[in-house]
């Protein structure tokens, strides 16, 4: 693009707003989890004043001060030139991530780590039977959607493709925590694959330099899906250059590039 083009390239607002607000908070009671979820909401601009159905982001380790401004701002940016579709995007405040994004383990070190764990399974279905039904109900939905989790979120987010697949179209799983329990899920990944079908979901995995380990589970399962899913697109992404802490931003963008390609 030129350099004159450039300048010409962002959005024209008439006016500046004289405050700041970027998204909503929603208040929702889950019987699955006995306890009111906050949702951190960000709706497409000029949302209320059009019919259009959008697709839905789910970002879990959506609270305030975890990653929902910085990814719920990146997504706004992407579909604002055109590389998504303009999507509502759902923070899920967490109240207890070692508690909501684990199974029980049978390690001793995990569970003096995270003493309150073993909750995935209601989390699960506070995702299924309380959160998409709310969201379906409240606001202009495509039918379309996406989830992102990213270390313990990618632990329980690689747990609903493996188990619930049909829940999300569209699967980020960024770093996944998958030794806990000495990587219990990888061991029943071949079964519940092979069992759970569903047609056409699209699964985004990375890892940054995160050990040898960690990229071999993440490798085997990718190979996992390509060889009993192969009706579903995959990409693995190693990022040799980023870390823990700094993969995700350049995942979510990869991520959506990958999703919405153009052919």
């Amino acid at each position: 693009m030129a350099a004159a083009a450039l300048f010409l390239a962002y959005p024209a607002f008439a006016q500046e707003p004289a405050t700041l607000e970027f998204g909503k908070v929603d208040k929702l009671f889950s019987k699955a989890l006995n306890e009111e979820r906050r949702l951190n909401v960000l709706l497409p601009p000029g949302y209320a004043q059009s019919t259009a159905r959008y697709p839905v982001i789910y970002l879990l380790d959506g609270s305030a001060h975890e990653d929902y401004f910085h990814a719920a701002s990146l997504f706004d940016f992407l579909a604002t030139y055109g590389v998504m579709p303009p999507s509502i995007v759902v923070g899920i405040s967490n109240v207890d991530r070692k508690r909501d994004f684990t199974l029980p383990s049978s390690v001793a070190e995990d569970r003096k780590a995270a003493p309150t764990s073993g909750g995935a399974l209601k989390f699960i279905a506070f995702l299924e039977s309380d959160l998409l039904p709310y969201v379906a109900a409240r606001y202009r939905t495509d039918g379309s959607s996406t989830i992102v989790g990213q270390s313990l979120g990618g632990l329980v987010a690689t747990q609903v493709l493996l188990q619930k697949p049909q829940l999300f179209n569209n699967y980020v799983i960024v770093s996944p925590s998958l030794w806990w329990d000495g990587q219990a899920l990888m061991k029943t990944a071949p079964a519940a694959l092979a069992q759970n079908q569903a047609p056409k979901r699209k699964v985004y995995l990375s890892v940054g330099d995160e050990g040898a380990a960690m990229k071999a589970a993440d490798e085997q399962l990718i190979a996992l899906i390509k060889k009993l899913r192969p009706d579903n697109e995959t990409l693995f992404d190693y990022m040799p250059q980023e870390t823990h802490a700094t993969s995700l931003h350049i995942s979510l963008y990869r991520a959506v590039h990958f999703f919405y390609k153009k052919n």
